[in-house]
């Protein structure tokens, strides 16, 4: 296990959270800790299953961030150890070609997983919104912010660079409903229920039109995205 230094030598806040990076290769390793440094976060590094257990008996963890396919020991043996004896959330990195290895880990407990490749910020939303997860509620939050948009959820405004962007009653509706659970997966037919139509299929439209209204690339979406089997997940800066 390896420390990685602070970027540029600039001092982490005592309260950062602390991120375990387990990847048998060196370079998504050596990627990954620059870039959660750079944005905030204390990180450990292995190279193998062997060497995260190491460095779990003398550091504590707020996240583990686990590669599934490594020599020896898989990642999902250690993942089924984290959630069977502790409560450190973990997030998996998975071969997008090997989608059982995903539906494995969801199974075991894991609270997400990603699929390489990936871009470096889909991965911090996806940790920023597991660690908010694992906070104590708190009152809730009058704005969520997404890149360049703002909605506030009292007023349903929804601004790009303080410039409103135009909603439907029904996007508002819905965004509104994802900004009250962010980082949580919401079923079809939960969203579907208080829609007049009825109709899941309805939903997917609408749910194509609200990202053109908050996604730089809609047909990428790095905000609100979908969950296969499961529905929409809206994550938040």
């Amino acid at each position: 296990m390896a420390i990685v230094p602070t970027n540029r030598g600039e001092p982490l806040a005592d309260d950062a959270p602390h991120v375990l990076v387990v990847d048998d290769d060196q370079k998504i390793r050596d990627l990954l800790s620059r870039y959660l440094q750079e944005h905030g976060f204390r990180v450990s590094s292995a190279e193998n299953v062997q060497a995260a257990r190491a460095s779990m008996r003398g550091l504590a963890f707020d996240v583990v961030l686990l590669d599934v396919m490594m020599p020896g020991e898989s990642g999902l043996t250690l993942a089924r150890e984290l959630k069977a004896t502790t409560t450190i959330p973990v997030c998996l990195l998975t071969a997008r070609s090997e989608p059982e290895d995903r539906i494995e880990g969801l199974e075991i407990g894991v609270e997400d997983y990603i699929a390489k490749p990936f871009e470096p910020r889909e991965l911090l939303l996806r940790l920023r919104n597991i660690l908010r997860r694992g906070e104590r509620p708190s009152a809730p939050q009058e704005e969520v912010r997404m890149g360049a948009y703002v909605f506030h959820l009292g007023r349903g405004e929804l601004k790009r660079d303080d410039e409103p962007v135009k909603l439907t009653e029904r996007e508002r509706d819905l965004l509104r409903f994802f900004a009250q659970k962010p980082g949580h997966p919401i079923p079809r037919h939960e969203l579907s229920s208080d829609d007049s139509t009825g109709s899941e299929r309805a939903i997917d439209v609408q749910i194509n039109r609200l990202r053109r209204k908050i996604e730089t690339d809609p047909s990428n979406p790095v905000y609100l995205q979908t969950v296969r089997g499961k529905g929409y997940i809206l994550y938040i800066d």
